[in-house]
């Protein structure tokens, strides 16, 4: 068996999720609401597979769907300067959550933008906090152009995206959060921060069959409602649109880097984005020459043990429906 959160770690590590809430988002939050190793400071929407009033939508829905022991704070969306006309409602539904319908959700009284929540909380606990970014990096980008001395107050940020082997899932050679915001993720590629990035290509080695439906926790819980009415649409939307029997869980595969890092094989690489190209938008490109003439600027997941991490995930999902 693996090592238990709380054994591997006693003291809870403050974190921040910013996500663009679609339905792997919305299982990484399963995970991370009910951790005892994770102090969840504050949630961050971002734009990128929903629109920004739907993202901010999505994350008060599931907050108040899972009522977790301890709020975070909550950011508000703000909408990408140059959204690109992409549609992801054939894999996460028109409103991003499977379609399911949780009702409507009060307009919060006090709105504070995604970028400013960041930078408010890292100064904070400066030198604390760990950001776990699942979408696109617009709201880091602004936070740090914002405040520039944020960059040296930040633990580090850990990233889901990218992809090592020049093969995407939006386009034929970007993933999708590079892609939806290159600009933003060149950006905090190239920022003097500790990063680590969870490319596509090590997370599409971890798949789940339609067994992880009677594995996750039961719908007297709260976490099991949320899942079984979001997950479905998802195993649908991969056998119908994408003809595959298994699914994807990215963000949820990139969240385990924060508390089961040693489930990846990592290395140190220098990364950056293409920000313009017909065909190169949101590309990452990295150099893996013998002697590279730049120094790495973070460190790149190249492997994973798939096992491990469909266990820690379903593990996770299974504690959290027990304190749900």
């Amino acid at each position: 068996m693996l090592p238990t959160s709380v054994e591997r770690k006693l003291v809870a590590r403050k974190v921040i999720i910013d996500c663009d809430p679609g339905i792997d988002d919305a299982i990484a939050l399963c995970m991370a609401l009910f951790d005892p190793s994770l102090d969840v400071l504050a949630i961050t929407a971002t734009e990128g597979c929903v629109d920004a009033d739907r993202s901010t939508k999505n994350l008060q829905l599931i907050l108040e769907h899972l009522d977790p022991p301890r709020y975070p704070r909550l950011g508000e969306a703000s909408p990408a300067e140059t959204r690109p006309a992409v549609d992801t409602r054939y894999l996460h539904g028109d409103n991003g959550l499977g379609n399911a319908d949780f009702g409507e959700v009060p307009e919060l009284h006090h709105r504070h933008s995604s970028a400013k929540l960041i930078a408010d909380t890292v100064r904070s606990f400066p030198g604390e906090v760990t950001i776990i970014a699942i979408g696109p990096l617009t709201n880091i980008a602004s936070a740090f152009q914002r405040d520039p001395s944020l960059v040296s107050q930040v633990d580090q940020i850990i990233m889901m995206g990218g992809s090592l082997n020049g093969i995407g899932n939006i386009t034929a050679a970007a993933e999708f959060n590079m892609y939806y915001d290159p600009a933003s993720a060149q950006s905090v590629f190239r920022s003097r921060t500790t990063k680590t990035l969870i490319p596509l290509d090590v997370t599409s080695q971890v798949s789940f069959g339609m067994d992880l439906l009677e594995k996750i926790p039961n719908s007297t819980t709260r976490v099991g409602r949320l899942l079984k009415q979001i997950l479905p649409f998802f195993f649908n939307a991969f056998h119908q649109r994408l003809a595959q029997e298994s699914i994807l869980l990215n963000d949820a595969v990139a969240f385990l880097a924060a508390t089961h890092p040693e489930i990846f094989t990592t290395e140190p690489l220098h990364g950056d984005v293409e920000t313009i190209g017909e065909l190169t938008r949101g590309v990452t490109v990295f150099d893996r020459r013998p002697h590279p003439d730049v120094r790495a600027n973070m460190a790149v997941a190249v492997d994973i043990n798939a096992d491990a991490a469909r266990e820690c995930v379903v593990n996770a999902l299974l504690r959290a429906g027990k304190a749900s």
